[in-house]
């Protein structure tokens, strides 16, 4: 997990991959070309992202074409981004039912909106949310 870390970290790696993801199978000089850096360096930055699992090649005749491969991606948004996610959006679950009334609390009738809004989203409500 750690080369694919490294590989995400830079910039034109990720351009690499959006690229791939709008367009798969791509040969280097396509994919050089919508980057500002040489063939030599594109070469580079796809070895590194070839190591790290997030893309394939396949040869076809004389070409070699790249492939993005998500799982190593999906992975790391299982690991990571997934566990630390799902607090936050229960949390705002629980807001915007709130805010829609849906939890049977009153609404003073002598507040605003908005000061209704900033209480119910406030950081004590968002902490407290989060906890349970």
């Amino acid at each position: 997990m750690d080369l694919v870390f490294k590989a995400l970290a830079d910039s034109s790696r990720r351009s690499l991959l959006d690229n791939l993801f709008l367009r798969d199978g791509q040969t280097l000089g396509e994919l050089g070309s919508r980057l500002e850096m040489t063939r030599f360096g594109a070469m580079k930055h796809l070895r590194v992202l070839e190591n790290a699992g997030l893309v394939t090649t396949r040869k076809v005749g004389r070409e070699k074409l790249h492939y993005l491969n998500p799982v190593p991606i999906q992975e790391i948004h299982e690991r990571w981004v997934s566990k630390y996610a799902a607090p936050w959006l229960s949390a705002l679950s629980a807001i915007k039912s709130e805010l829609e009334g849906e939890s049977g609390r009153p609404t003073s009738a002598t507040t605003s909106p908005s000061r209704d809004r900033r209480a119910a989203t406030g950081p004590a409500l968002i902490k407290r949310r989060i906890r349970t």
